[in-house]
């Protein structure tokens, strides 16, 4: 059974000004370690960034929370496995509020075009 479905669409121009600018504390504040390697290792940097962000805000719209009950952008880290599929790992609040409401699936789709970079995340009761 769905339990949420979270969207959200960034501007990777908003992240490609926090790189221009050295905006490192901002990019430290929302993104893991293993995040920024990742994304710092690709040609669109920003791109990337753009993509992790709109996953984490679309997962907290599918949990229906937003950043309340302790939950920090560190609780949620995106990875991708060997073919590129996305997966967002949660640590800390944000997998102890996944586990309070009885969820045990999480879907994550990521897209990127124009300038834009897309996330959805369906969550489900099993």
């Amino acid at each position: 059974m769905i339990y949420g479905i979270g969207t959200d669409i960034v501007a990777t121009g908003r992240f490609q000004r926090f790189i221009d600018e050295g905006n490192n504390a901002l990019l430290e504040r929302i993104f893991n370690p293993a995040e920024l390697t990742t994304c710092k290792g690709r040609k669109d940097t920003a791109s990337c960034l753009a993509a992790r962000f709109a996953a984490k805000e679309a997962f907290l719209k599918a949990l229906g929370t937003g950043l309340r009950d302790g939950i920090s952008w560190h609780d949620m880290e995106v990875s991708n496995d060997s073919l590129g599929k996305p997966d967002l790992i949660l640590s800390g609040k944000a997998a102890e509020q996944f586990k309070t409401h009885g969820l045990g699936r999480l879907l994550l789709s990521i897209s990127h075009d124009g300038g834009h970079a897309v996330a959805m995340v369906v969550l489900e009761v099993l």
